[in-house]
């Protein structure tokens, strides 16, 4: 019995740090030829004290915790690539605006912690 609750938690564990279907992983190196593209929408969705701290210009702050309620700034036909610190934190703003019909989603595996100028 111990084994099978083990089993379910990490099963969980596993699903909650899948993707969204349809939204892609790019690594930090792959994002940094795309910053110039005025085309796509680059979002850090660290609080504002650690996008103070560092951040990348390109990237506009707007905090996991605000999203929501910030979907309708935000255009739903652009590429939009979102960035956190690890990758959890953009991942879980990559399914609120996958919930909220945005179709052309991008995480940034790593986040910052995997960011190198």
């Amino acid at each position: 019995m111990t084994w099978l609750i083990i089993l379910l938690i990490v099963g969980f564990i596993a699903w909650r740090m899948m993707p969204p279907k349809g939204v892609r992983s790019i690594s930090a190196e792959t994002l940094k030829p795309m910053l110039k593209d005025k085309t796509k929408q680059l979002i850090d969705v660290r609080t504002t004290r650690e996008y103070e701290q560092r951040h990348i210009k390109e990237f506009k702050n707007l905090p996991l915790n605000l999203l929501p309620g910030e979907l309708s700034k935000l255009d739903k036909s652009k590429e939009t690539i979102v960035i956190c610190q690890s990758g959890m934190r953009s991942m879980q703003a990559a399914k609120i605006l996958k919930k909220a019909g945005f179709t052309n989603i991008v995480n940034v595996s790593g986040g910052m912690s995997a960011w190198r100028k």
